[in-house]
């Protein structure tokens, strides 16, 4: 089974509602209840440490059980909330306001299925946000190569589980277990839940540097890939930051933001503070991208207003004015140590304005409200002139066909090595001077 070539491949994403149409769930016959299964089987191969026999625990591991519920809103907020460690991807009000606004569920191949992992007393222990999968879009892990190498050789990759925020290539926490307890449980438990539900395999994407090595421990694969991310140094403001940087860097931003900001008001506002007028035109940005790169939208217009009523401050919006018109803007999310660059769009072309509202203004506001750092995905070298430095990313996949999974170890083999040779190259682009460490 070849699967050469696939890490490049299919880089586009296919819009919503494409023209060949979105299949059904294949797996629509079995998440139509919540189903749980006896944790007898499912922590079979999974030691529990002493500490968790006792106490909250409850007991024994036969006492735990894991069940998937096809909608968030089954789950408490605050027992969800309080696994998810405030990062907003993750959190109650991000995953129901995906599925409220139907950019997950109804015909989009996203079918949520959260893994919830409870004692005996009803307690949450653990959790996962969970996706029966139809295709590979909107997850930025790229796959399309082997459920393609898969389905030549008479296999079916599809469905498949995906332990994923939607949407949104964006590292952070996504097998979310109280403390104390190893995530070996919810991985087999999210192995059997993909066995019984009739999927190929399970993809942990944009997971954290400890859960990549944690679930390599439990015997899934393993993969890595590259954003860009900048790190505050303690500067006391923007210009402290030019500081760190090259005379020609520093010389290249002060003058694209010179010409970025004539003629505008750039103002960086809260979800509190979006209002009907400002979200529907945040949403005519976002098509005006999504159209020129994609074809079709993810998100659905209603989704940007629940975010902001949701998460309300954690919503941190740069949008620019002119004579007092909104042309252009970049949402982010703030979590407590960092701000994550998520969607941009604009109505009219002015240099160097995508620049100003997704870094510089992310940087400026990032030091001005002492953020350890601002990420700002994958994609786009340029970054890297502008303070954002190659960071690795962590995925990790285990699947269930031993000759699909000998296949793609392989390939993960082979590709790593690709990886540490492009984080090298581009690490020797720092635009920071050679007297400073970045």
């Amino acid at each position: 089974m070849c699967l050469a070539g696939c890490r490049r491949a299919n880089r586009l994403t296919a819009p919503r509602n494409a023209a060949n149409g979105t299949p059904p769930c294949p797996a629509d016959g079995c998440i139509r209840s919540i189903t749980t299964y006896d944790f007898v089987e499912v922590t079979r191969d999974a030691t529990l440490p002493p500490a968790s026999r006792t106490g909250f625990m409850n007991g024994t591991a036969d006492d735990l059980s894991l069940s998937l519920h096809q909608s968030i809103h089954e789950v408490p907020a605050p027992d969800w909330d309080a696994l998810a460690g405030g990062n907003p991807f993750v959190s109650h009000a991000f995953l129901s306001a995906l599925e409220d606004s139907a950019s997950v569920g109804g015909d989009s191949g996203w079918y949520p299925q959260h893994a919830v992992l409870r004692d005996g007393a009803g307690r949450l222990l653990g959790a996962a946000p969970t996706y029966v999968k139809a295709h590979s879009y909107g997850e930025y892990v790229f796959d399309h190569g082997w459920a393609n190498a898969f389905e030549r050789a008479g296999g079916r990759y599809y469905p498949k589980l995906q332990v994923a925020a939607p949407f949104s290539p964006v590292p952070g926490p996504r097998l979310l277990m109280a403390e104390g307890l190893p995530l070996s449980l919810l991985a087999r438990g999210l192995e059997i839940a993909a066995e019984r539900l009739g999927c190929s395999s399970v993809h942990a994407t944009f997971c954290t540097e400890a859960e990549w090595h944690a679930l390599g421990e439990a015997g899934w694969l393993r993969r890595m890939g590259v954003q860009y991310h900048w790190h505050n140094r303690g500067y006391e403001g923007f210009e402290d930051f030019l500081a760190a940087l090259s005379s020609r860097k520093r010389k290249a931003i002060r003058r694209e933001r010179r010409d970025a900001q004539a003629g505008l008001e750039i103002r960086a506002l809260r979800g509190s503070e979006m209002g009907r007028r400002e979200w529907a035109a945040f949403y005519n940005f976002y098509l005006s991208t999504v159209d020129r790169k994609w074809g079709g939208a993810y998100l659905t217009e209603r989704f940007f207003p629940l975010l902001g009523e949701r998460l309300g401050d954690a919503v941190v919006m740069m949008m620019a004015f002119r004579a007092g018109r909104p042309i252009a803007g970049a949402l982010n999310l703030r979590g407590p140590d960092a701000l994550y660059g998520r969607n941009w769009g604009a109505l009219e072309d002015v240099p160097f304005l995508h620049f100003e509202l997704c870094y510089y203004q992310a940087i400026d506001y990032a030091i001005g409200a002492g953020l350890a750092r601002v990420e700002a995905g994958a994609q786009g070298q340029h970054k890297i002139q502008r303070g954002y430095l190659p960071s690795r990313t962590f995925s990790a996949h285990w699947i269930g066909h031993p000759g699909l999974s000998d296949a793609v170890a392989r390939f993960l083999e082979a590709e790593r090595p690709a990886v540490d040779e492009e984080m090298a190259m581009l690490g020797e682009q720092s635009p920071y001077r050679s007297d400073i460490s970045p």
